[in-house]
């Protein structure tokens, strides 16, 4: 069982494990954001007087390969062999660091970690969260430091600046950028901190250490001498270490098709692009651009019935054509088509973070993130992988009262392990809302899943009218995630003194709201001016700042 550390928590090696060939992994990731997470051999001073230990993207070893950098696997968004009997008596320190490589900060980062593997078992896990920093750019996450023995220590300490910053911080030097005439040969010696490793007359033997590239163990085991690798390659930073979004050519709007290949030349002006010129020379006007996903066009301006958004009047879409799966990028087929790139659009998302939406309708959430336990609707798992317990949750005393006297008792199953699992239901949009320390009320109808962490408790609206006697909410406290399921996509309205909506029809709200019960008694079925065609509705007030969240359906 592995160690939970929290910031600050220090432990001997030897407490840990006996092995010394350790596997050091490390997670970070964020939206739109790339890192670079690098190791710094220091010395006693704490000081980087040997840059040839400082290892990252482009100097991935030390001379005796006691510190080697692997590259993303087995989860993790960048990992490190580290053999604490090879490291020379001059080294005391092993700083593992991240950095971000552009814009962005340390705040906007999700849960991420640092563990150490030993004979293909996690012994210790250091936790982190982008809630715990503000606007540093670099992150010192942990340390193995030599104080008689070697310990490890969980660090957690943020570092304003980035990369370079960090360097001069421990006392290296940032090389300036030779051009391209002033490149020094590659058989000179002396590399610069920043400069590429030189190049290695004859190939640089295989390690003994194995680590397969598609191991389904959370972690490679040591020891095992791998098949002899191929001649290795110079390294550049032309691969980034994390698993932020990739930078990518825009997709085209949600049912749009992609972008015809560029013709040679410029179009005449009014032209659309790949179409030819009608009748006497004259170019037809172009059909307007469609509306993003989510945006509706403006009112009298809908597609022509059975047209769909974004189609070009007049042209059917090919057969077998789908739109890009939400959250994806269209990733247009490479020559020579066939199988692999039919189905390249829906892959699987990549990895970094506890909940990731895979398209509209599936949530996958990885529980060896964040070391709690998940709690989702009976039925809603489509997959998972890994080793993943099911269990039965139930609603509580109280719970099984309210459940038995409406029937609407809320069947949970806990979920706990370390893996994957895949939840979706009847194919319903997903949408993950992150609390931190915050609160909100949901409709039990609509709640998939959520973080055991959060503080969670059933409420009874009781109303003439309403569907079932009452209207059941779950409201959320705390810090965590919950998924919640609409039908097709939501909308948010502030709430304001004369904000009504249908019982059916709402999903959430802010829990510092109240509500009201209001009834719209008629004598006659049919609607006139002045009524909605709904008897009940739910008045909301509060004051400003406060939102409700309401679907675009009701039974």
């Amino acid at each position: 069982m592995a160690r939970e550390f929290q910031r600050g928590h220090k432990a001997k090696i030897s407490d840990l494990t006996a092995g010394t060939d350790l596997y050091v992994g490390v997670s970070i990731a964020g939206p739109g954001l790339t890192f670079d997470i690098s190791c710094f051999g220091l010395d006693a001073n704490e000081q980087l007087s040997d840059d040839r230990y400082f290892v990252f993207y482009n100097q991935p070893k030390s001379p005796e390969e006691s510190i080697q950098q692997l590259g993303a696997q087995a989860g993790d968004s960048e990992s490190f062999r580290v053999t604490l009997d090879r490291i020379p008596a001059g080294i005391h320190r092993l700083s593992f660091t991240a950095s971000v490589d552009g814009a962005g900060q340390m705040s906007q980062i999700g849960p991420g970690y640092i563990r150490i593997v030993a004979g293909g078992e996690e012994v210790v896990r250091y936790s982190f969260t982008g809630s715990e920093f503000s606007t540093e750019r670099a992150l010192m996450i942990g340390d193995f430091y030599l104080k008689d023995v070697w310990r490890f220590a969980a660090v957690g300490q943020g570092f304003d600046g980035g990369l370079d910053a960090l360097l001069k911080n421990f006392g290296g030097e940032v090389a300036e950028e030779a051009a391209p005439e002033q490149q020094v040969p590659a058989q000179a010696a002396g590399a610069p901190g920043f400069a590429p490793p030189p190049q290695a007359a004859a190939p640089a033997p295989a390690p003994s250490f194995g680590a397969p590239a598609q191991a389904p163990a959370p972690a490679p085991a040591f020891g095992t001498p791998p098949q002899p690798a191929a001649p290795q390659q110079q390294p550049v930073h032309s691969a980034p270490t994390m698993v932020g979004p990739l930078t990518t050519p825009p997709a085209a709007p949600y049912g749009q098709p992609p972008h015809p290949p560029q013709q040679p030349g410029p179009p005449s002006y009014g032209q659309v692009p790949g179409q030819q010129p009608g009748y006497g020379g004259q170019v037809p006007p172009p059909a307007p651009a469609p509306a993003p996903y989510g945006q509706q066009p403006p009112y009298g301006q809908q597609p022509p019935y059975g047209q769909a958004p974004g189609q070009v009047p007049g042209q059917q879409p090919a057969f077998g054509q789908q739109p890009p799966p939400y959250g994806q990028q269209h990733q247009p087929a490479a020559a020579g088509a066939g199988l692999a790139a039919a189905l390249q659009p829906y892959k699987e998302a990549p990895t970094g973070a506890r909940w990731t939406p895979q398209n509209q309708q599936l949530m996958r959430v990885d529980l060896s993130m964040g070391g709690q336990a998940v709690l989702a609707r009976q039925g809603s798992m489509v997959l998972y992988q890994g080793k993943v317990d099911f269990s039965y949750k139930g609603a509580g005393f109280a719970g099984r009262i309210v459940g038995n006297a409406t029937g609407q008792e809320m069947q949970l199953m806990r979920c706990t392990g370390r893996g994957q699992v895949f939840l979706a239901e009847t194919g319903a949009h997903l949408h993950a809302i992150e609390l931190q320390g915050d609160g909100i009320c949901v409709s039990a109808e609509n709640v998939l899943a959520f973080d055991e962490s959060l503080q969670h408790e059933v409420r009874r609206i009781e109303g003439h009218g309403i569907p079932g006697g009452a209207l059941f909410t779950m409201q959320f406290q705390g810090s965590g995630t919950v998924i919640v399921k609409t039908h097709g996509v939501p909308v948010v309205l502030p709430v304001t003194p004369t904000t009504f909506a249908d019982s059916n029809a709402i999903v959430a709200w802010s829990a510092a709201s109240q509500v009201i019960i209001s009834s719209q008694v008629r004598l006659r079925r049919n609607a006139y001016p002045g009524h909605s065609g709904e008897t009940v509705n739910l008045q909301f007030r509060g004051a400003p700042g406060n939102f409700i969240v309401v679907q675009p359906y009701e039974v």
